[in-house]
């Protein structure tokens, strides 16, 4: 009866290019889902009668929110399992602008590096 006996380096070599080759499927694999659930995602038609607008958090299970629904505006009330009407808002009442404060900020300090970024050109 003969054995084959493989020595240990070999043996180790042959494992970490097999593992390396699963993980290389597995990312590949990966990758092109992603990519084709993305695609799918896209194709499905979206939501243009239904908006939420702004979200309040009550407590860690409640939450108000502002909806829009075709052109009309409701505020609800959403807890953990339920779903309440309050009323309907008036969209002159409302703030409707997507300002969040973030643009200004990142143009302020974009200026800034522009200017420091000048600066060093000069000296």
């Amino acid at each position: 009866m003969t054995l084959f006996v493989q020595t240990g380096g070999a043996n180790s070599i042959v494992q970490f290019l097999t593992a390396l080759l699963v993980f290389a499927f597995v990312l590949a694999l990966t990758y092109f889902t992603v990519r084709w659930v993305g695609a799918y995602q896209k194709m499905q038609p979206g939501n243009r009668n239904f908006e939420v607008i702004e979200t309040c958090k009550v407590t860690n299970t409640k939450f108000m929110q502002i909806i829009r629904v075709g052109s009309r505006y409701f505020l609800i009330g959403i807890g953990k399992d339920t779903l309440e009407y309050f009323t309907e808002l008036e969209a002159d009442d409302l703030d409707l602008t997507r300002d969040t404060g973030m643009q200004d900020g990142f143009q302020k300090i974009l200026q800034i590096a522009k200017e420091r970024i000048n600066k060093r050109g000069k000296t």
